[in-house]
């Protein structure tokens, strides 16, 4: 039944706000998905831009979503888990993490005293970079941990550290390699130059990294067009591999699978990324169960950024 109380929270607002601007639904789908009148819903957007919370983007992003978070926070032993809630009539992965991603970076990049910030890459940074508002950072350095990709150049590593460095005013490196060496390439001979010792520096420095996580599918970017094409998906999953993180192949339990493509990647070393101090792991999807949990697993998650679906899921899962 519809809920005609008028309890106005701030926590209720925001979730209508966040399905109305964000998902972008219609006042009527709001209306069914939280069990709410249409005049309802038309009275929190109105007095959520008359308390000033709706300008261009949503300033309460993380809502009434305290439970899942504490449950998420408190079974796999992280230090903060932001849960955005999705459409889910017509379901999307990056968007609403994406979105809540855009949030949560802005008020840190604010608050923090961030130096050097590394970025992962894929279409849920790109969605993130979208929706930032401009900052001056000038002090802040962005820095690509992966090699690139020269096909989906809006989302691939060089773009992403571009793009996040052009919202925040800030400086970026990127890593001018591959993500993946030929089988004929010695890694350490390719890394030698000073130019990447310079930038491998940096690494071992950051104060935070915004990372994300892929599958073994062809849902994953990554495993569809940046895998060499001698390596198959079967072959990954029958090592052991249920995804990716920074184009490293981890099992479930988190271990880097023991396949030579792990050994020709370009980029920082997953010891590395667990020592860290904030580690931002931004994911969702049912298909990405497995190395979200793998990734935690693993200490490379202190911060965990995805939407209810995919919360509840990780919670059901033993």
């Amino acid at each position: 039944m519809p809920q005609d109380g008028r309890d106005e929270s701030e926590a209720l607002v925001s979730e209508v706000c966040w399905h109305y601007y964000v998902n972008e639904m219609t006042q009527a789908e709001v209306a069914k998905t939280l069990g709410l009148t249409r005049l309802r819903v038309n009275q929190a957007i109105q007095r959520a831009k008359s308390l000033g919370m709706v300008k261009v983007s949503i300033e309460s992003p993380f809502l009434a979503r305290i439970e899942l978070q504490e449950e998420i926070k408190a079974r796999f032993g992280l230090e903060k888990a932001l849960v955005a809630p999705a459409n889910r009539e017509a379901y999307d992965y990056h968007n609403s993490v994406g979105a809540a991603l855009a949030s949560y970076l802005s008020e840190r990049v604010t608050a923090s005293d961030w130096r050097l910030v590394g970025v992962s890459w894929g279409m849920t940074l790109q969605s993130a970079i979208r929706r930032l508002p401009k900052q001056s950072r000038p002090d802040l350095e962005i820095v690509s941990m992966i090699g690139g990709s020269t096909k989906g150049a809006s989302f691939n590593s060089f773009a992403i550290a571009s793009g996040f460095a052009e919202r925040f005013g800030a400086n970026y490196s990127i890593l001018a390699a591959p993500i993946y060496l030929s089988r004929d390439i010695d890694p350490n001979v390719f890394l030698a130059p000073e130019i990447f010792g310079d930038h491998f520096r940096k690494l071992r420095h950051l104060d935070a990294a915004v990372l994300v996580a892929g599958d073994v599918s062809d849902r994953s970017y990554l495993v569809s067009t940046g895998v060499p094409g001698e390596v198959s998906q079967e072959e990954l999953i029958a090592h052991g591999a249920v995804g990716d993180v920074l184009g490293r192949f981890l099992d479930r339990e988190g271990n880097t699978i023991t396949h030579p493509l792990n050994d020709r990647t370009i980029g920082v070393d997953l010891e590395t990324v667990k020592r860290i101090p904030e580690k931002i792991l931004a994911a969702a999807g049912h298909h990405k169960i497995s190395i979200i949990r793998a990734a935690m697993k693993r200490g490379l998650v202190n911060t965990l950024i995805t939407d209810d679906v995919t919360a509840q899921l990780l919670l059901k899962v033993d």
